[in-house]
């Protein structure tokens, strides 16, 4: 089963992730399908606008938690990790010269809010439910989240959602900036390839352009912000307060850190 599904049509690459039983959860081979996909998107210049989305009924669920099971038994560094596989793949969403849009299906979580919110524009199905989520198994953002969520919506917000944990309705992704448009869910994957053949059909390399300058303008900190994360991940990886998060998560129970 190929991890990312590709489609070309209307000078439009859309990468579909795809590990519905696990409601398209990142696992390492996953991650680096996408850059793979992502890298080859950028050198052909027959693709003007990438397309980003989940099959099944997720976008998705973020790093799969069962695979930070097996790394606490291990001397796997989380921030060697993130070095090889989120850091790069949210600076290639943000570098990439052609527009890249997030068409959000159902559930949105941690690493994979990261990489909806690195995306140029975020279109989301009017059932989507965004989740922080890094919190609730004892870690800090990472994915950039640390520094995208608190740019769209501002901090308050942000950090309401991060310390409760609780999920972001499509309504309030919409009213505070989170998300560009809401459609039913039907009509989500039509409108979002609409909108890509529009753009695509426009000046690409300009908006390339704008990209550098938007980014230089409101995330010219980006790489730094990550590394930082990856910093704070590894101290937070080895904490008892991430056990047990994992542990509750896995048993779908709700964590005691007392």
């Amino acid at each position: 089963m190929s991890l990312i599904q590709t489609t070309f049509q209307n000078y439009t690459l859309t990468l579909a992730l795809n590990h519905p039983e696990k409601a398209n959860a990142f696992n390492q081979d996953m991650i680096l399908a996408l850059q793979s996909a992502l890298k080859e998107a950028e050198q052909k210049d027959e693709v003007r606008c990438i397309l980003i989305t989940g099959t099944g009924g997720s976008f998705s669920a973020g790093q799969d938690i069962s695979e930070m099971e097996i790394v606490q038994t291990t001397e796997i560094s989380y921030h060697e990790h993130l070095r090889k596989t989120y850091n790069p793949l949210i600076l290639k969403l943000r570098e990439i010269k052609k527009p890249v849009i997030a068409a959000i299906n159902g559930t949105v979580a941690g690493a994979g809010l990261g990489i909806a919110l690195a995306c140029d524009l975020r279109i989301a199905a009017n059932d989507a439910r965004f989740t922080v989520g890094f919190t609730g198994i004892g870690l800090v953002p990472d994915s950039g989240v640390s520094l995208l969520l608190p740019a769209l919506i501002g901090l308050g917000r942000a950090t309401e959602a991060t310390f409760s944990n609780l999920p972001i309705s499509a309504s309030d992704a919409l009213a505070w900036g989170m998300v560009n448009r809401l459609v039913p869910a039907e009509d989500l994957l039509q409108t979002a390839q609409q909108i890509a053949m529009m753009l695509a059909l426009g000046p690409v390399h300009t908006y390339g352009a704008t990209k550098k300058a938007f980014n230089r303008a409101i995330l010219p900190n980006l790489a730094d912000i990550l590394e930082y994360e990856g910093e704070l991940q590894e101290i937070a990886g080895k904490n008892e307060e991430h056990k047990i998060g994992v542990k509750a998560f896995l048993k779908k129970e709700r964590p005691n850190f007392l």
